[in-house]
């Protein structure tokens, strides 16, 4: 069983960023999708138009507007949407002030649940959010403005 914790990347009046690691590891998911990515020359333009959009976020808020519904109607699961046809990088849009970055990839099939990559991902953000709900529901933990509360320490089990 996989474990995970939420780390917070950044907090600002306008938003709060947080990413998730998973088995007690110290690099996040977002963490993780920038090493990879961060060298790659042939998805070095779209990687760097993906860093102005979550810079865009810090700045303003992480709106409706920014993001594309991915996974299930039932999950906050959404892609950064960016005229960008090869990479993605998945994240939890909790609410305009909060988001969960993800990890993320080459999207090299018509869906992302062709790509075995693409929909692993998907899915670890599709189990965190119904546990982040579960964990809302039983008051372990609130959402407050930009902040959750309570998510220090706090391990998930997928």
């Amino acid at each position: 069983m996989k474990t995970a914790t939420l780390k917070t990347l950044e907090q600002t009046d306008n938003v709060s960023l947080y990413s998730i690691c998973f088995d007690g590891n110290a690099i996040s998911e977002y963490e993780t999708f920038v090493h990879k990515f961060k060298e790659d020359a042939k998805l070095n333009n779209e990687y760097k138009t993906i860093l102005l959009a979550i810079e865009k976020i810090v700045a303003v808020g992480a709106f409706e507007r920014f993001f594309r519904p991915e996974g299930k109607m039932s999950d906050r699961v959404a892609a950064l949407a960016i005229d960008s046809r090869k990479l993605r990088l998945y994240c939890l849009r909790i609410s305009d002030k909060i988001l969960i970055l993800g990890n993320g990839g080459e999207k090299t099939t018509k869906t992302y649940e062709e790509s075995e990559e693409l929909s692993g991902y998907v899915m670890d953000l599709q189990a965190f959010d119904k546990l982040l709900l579960e964990a809302q529901k039983d008051g372990s933990i609130t959402i407050e403005k930009n902040v959750i509360t309570g998510i220090e320490g706090k391990v998930f089990q997928l």
